[in-house]
């Protein structure tokens, strides 16, 4: 069983994606989130698909790095479409005993599926092609214009990104207490779903002892090096907000603006 997840990691690289401003990636996936979510009909659903795939473009991610990232949600996509799937009403399409599989069940599978595998997609390209200084730099700027009612934006931007970086650490690690568990003995493949979900409660307090440590020695690193919170720090390096970034911000707003036409007009 793997846990390799894509959203977190950062894959180095100088793509048109890895030089735009995070501030401008960072409103694309809002906007993208949203835009996702509009579509009533296929050619919006195509839109949205064939829009994402431009971006894994132009990020020069590999495939296989993004479809690797996909692994983890299958189970919950399989389980979610067979709800779907069983639980709709409407026109018959076929019976397996008291389980009636409709069309509009079958409808609604391929728009969630469709849906939530474009949201992690959006999520996994913007961590991919922003390393984390530059996310964490990103989001501080874009929460700054809250701190006079009192919102920390330096903590606040610190504390998702590391949520965010830990995420693919804290799958590695579940990875390896389940392989070192499989080489003891114990299976985590067969026997029913009740056993199988019993048998990774063994797993859940060894990870949450290892998450635990690794927070201890990343706060104890930060002091080590004079953390001291976002009063007085500088940046090495600037965000500055080019014509490019200017551009690819008017395509995403002109982007979500289509599909909106699109919902309004019945086409998509």
């Amino acid at each position: 069983m793997s846990f390799q997840v894509a959203i977190g990691q950062y894959y180095p690289g100088n793509s048109l994606l890895h030089r735009l401003d995070p501030r401008v990636k960072i409103t694309g996936v809002f906007l993208l989130s949203i835009a996702i979510f509009l579509p009533r009909a296929w050619p919006g659903h195509l839109a949205a698909v064939l829009f994402t795939l431009a971006l894994v473009a132009l990020g020069r991610v590999p495939l296989k790095q993004i479809l690797r990232g996909l692994r983890p949600i299958l189970i919950f996509l399989v389980i979610t479409a067979l709800f779907n799937l069983f639980l709709t009403p409407g026109e018959e399409l076929f019976r397996i005993g008291p389980a009636v599989a409709t069309r509009e069940g079958l409808r609604l599978v391929a728009v969630t599926s469709t849906r939530l595998l474009l949201l992690v997609t959006i999520a996994s390209i913007l961590t991919l092609t922003t390393s984390p200084i530059r996310l964490t730099d990103g989001l501080e700027m874009m929460l700054r214009p809250l701190r006079p009612i009192g919102v920390p934006a330096h903590e606040l931007a610190l504390m998702m990104t590391i949520a965010l970086r830990f995420i693919p650490t804290l799958a590695e690690e579940a990875d390896r207490i389940m392989r070192a568990q499989q080489a003891r003995g114990a299976s985590f493949a067969t026997g029913s779903l009740v056993s199988r979900v019993r048998s990774l409660v063994p797993v859940l307090v060894p990870l949450f002892v290892a998450a635990f440590r690794r927070a201890d020695e990343l706060a104890t690193a930060m002091e080590a090096r004079g953390y001291r919170g976002g009063e007085g720090r500088t940046r090495m390096k600037e965000l500055t907000f080019t014509a490019r970034d200017a551009v690819a911000l008017v395509v995403l707003i002109g982007f979500v603006a289509l599909m909106v036409v699109m919902r309004i007009g019945g086409v998509g």
